[in-house]
């Protein structure tokens, strides 16, 4: 009891990818909580960072459902696609779930071959369900084609110097001379879009698109270079369809998807936990918090930078609310976030990976138990 009221507990953490989800970590911070503090409520919020694993966190925290759909990979067989529908004619989309790496064999993948096409039929068919606020999460593409399958999916027509309709794959980049968007979607300009960047880097140059993302997709360095140059001509295509510049910050996040979104689709580039913590309605469910408990498999300087823990920690900030992270491991250089009260590591200290892995249930047990006896 705190002041003549029941303790409140909020659990926020981050999935600890390959051993805890989400809901895992929730449901062991429930019974240490429950075990320290007799009596004590706690609230369970589903997060992700825009990455793997978001429209499962959105569609649990929100109580939506899943919609599937067969469409076009990212070399153009079929694979079927989930994506949520959150009420209130909202929707999420991650755009891996069509257009996705682990969809290409590591023996084919090209990203002169490979489109964003099915990433486009997702929008088109959120559009034919009637929603008007959608959420796309960009992360984890196996394409380089700066977003234009997506485009020709909702009718954005891509034409070389002879007039014919290219395909809309990387190698196509090069051979764009004019840009016909007069068959875009109209409903696509009535929609509120998010677009949910993990990465800040813009569409070309030495941290664009291109340089830093497409030797991971199976481009040799010659290739490189060759869709380099093709993106640039294909910016400046963009650029005078559009009216408006789109070599900026987050542009280059899936290939140059984010400059498409920007460029035709009246988005927003959002941070990726920013935009859950928006959907999931965070701020509303501090009020009257004791605690918050959030946490991510590994703490260290990339936290800082847009994870699920420095977003919540801000949330709880400014909810004036105490936030601690229980986490698998952590770099000791990496100092506290704004608004992180402490950390809880999971892992003994020179613990072997694969053990702390195989015990991760267990030590993370064991943690969340040593945060609440000692709490507060």
């Amino acid at each position: 009891m705190a002041n003549g009221m029941p303790l409140r507990f909020v659990f926020a953490s981050d999935s600890f990818k390959g051993t805890l989800s989400s809901a895992d970590t929730a449901r062991l911070l429930e019974v240490a909580a429950r075990r320290a503090h007799p009596g004590c409520s706690c609230v369970f919020v589903p997060m992700a960072d825009g990455g793997e694993g978001t429209v499962d966190a959105l569609v649990s925290a929100c109580g939506g459902t899943y919609r599937d759909l067969v469409v076009s990979d990212p070399v153009g067989r079929s694979v079927t696609a989930r994506y949520g529908l959150l009420g209130e004619g909202r929707a999420v989309i991650e755009m891996a779930a069509a257009s996705g790496l682990p969809l290409v064999d590591k023996g084919e993948r090209d990203p002169r071959r490979t489109s964003t096409f099915g990433t486009g039929q997702l929008l088109l068919d959120a559009l034919d369900a009637g929603c008007a606020d959608v959420t796309l999460a960009i992360g984890g593409s196996a394409t380089n084609d700066g977003g234009m399958g997506c485009l020709r999916a909702l009718g954005v027509r891509f034409l070389d110097a002879e007039g014919i309709e290219l395909r809309g794959v990387g190698a196509d980049l090069a051979r764009v001379t004019e840009i016909d968007a007069s068959g875009l979607d109209r409903r696509v300009g009535r929609i509120r879009l998010r677009v949910m960047c993990d990465v800040d880097n813009p569409l070309c140059g030495p941290c664009g698109a291109t340089r830093v993302f497409a030797p991971q997709k199976g481009a040799s360095p010659q290739v490189v270079e060759e869709l380099e140059w093709g993106m640039r001509n294909y910016a400046r295509r963009l650029e005078a369809c559009s009216d408006r510049a789109v070599d900026v910050p987050g542009a280059g996040a899936a290939g140059g998807l984010g400059a498409a979104c920007l460029a035709l689709l009246g988005a927003r580039l959002v941070s990726g936990v920013d935009a859950v913590l928006e959907l999931v309605g965070l701020d509303r469910l501090l009020e009257g918090a004791s605690l918050c408990v959030t946490g991510e498999g590994r703490y260290d300087g990339q936290t800082a930078r847009g994870k699920v823990v420095s977003g919540v920690a801000a949330a709880c900030a400014r909810a004036h609310v105490p936030c601690v992270a229980l986490v698998g491991s952590r770099d000791p250089q990496a100092e506290l976030v704004p608004g992180l009260s402490g950390i809880e590591v999971s892992a003994p200290e020179g613990m072997p990976l694969p053990e702390a892995l195989a015990r991760s249930r267990e030590l993370y047990a064991a943690a969340a138990r040593r945060l609440f006896e000692l709490w507060p």
